[in-house]
């Protein structure tokens, strides 16, 4: 059994195959999930994991050299927005309607527990040389 990092085995096998520009969307329990992608559904209850602590997690194993996130979170959801500009200080934000148009070009959807709105966000990877 793996000592450290992401021990969900759906996920860390996902997180493997992704490849430089493969889109990761990191979604709350309300978002609709596109027909397509990989989906590792980690929602235990409201609330667990929340988006920080799997948001946390998933920086901790990508390179991402990209992030977008739905323009209403400023105002619906402070937290998610301090958060995610202190992640990505490049932050692309758009309509909310356009992010779930993006989120259907990701490769891997990881859905938490969180229960507040607008805490999604689509992640480009990077690479690490």
């Amino acid at each position: 059994m793996k000592k450290a990092g992401i021990l969900n085995r759906h996920l860390s096998g996902a997180l493997a195959e992704l490849g430089h520009t493969d889109e990761v969307l990191v979604c709350d329990a309300g978002m609709p999930i596109p027909a397509g992608p990989n989906v590792v559904d980690l929602a235990f209850r409201a609330g667990v994991p929340s988006f920080a602590e799997v948001l946390d997690g998933l920086l901790a194993e990508l390179v991402v050299e990209g992030a977008t996130a739905a323009t209403e979170v400023r105002e619906a959801n402070p937290a998610a927005a301090a958060l995610l500009d202190g992640h990505f200080p490049g932050l692309t934000l758009v309509p909310h309607e356009r992010l779930k148009d993006l989120s259907r070009g990701a490769r891997l959807v990881v859905r938490t527990g969180e229960a507040r709105p607008y805490a999604n966000v689509l992640l480009r990877c990077g690479v690490f040389f």
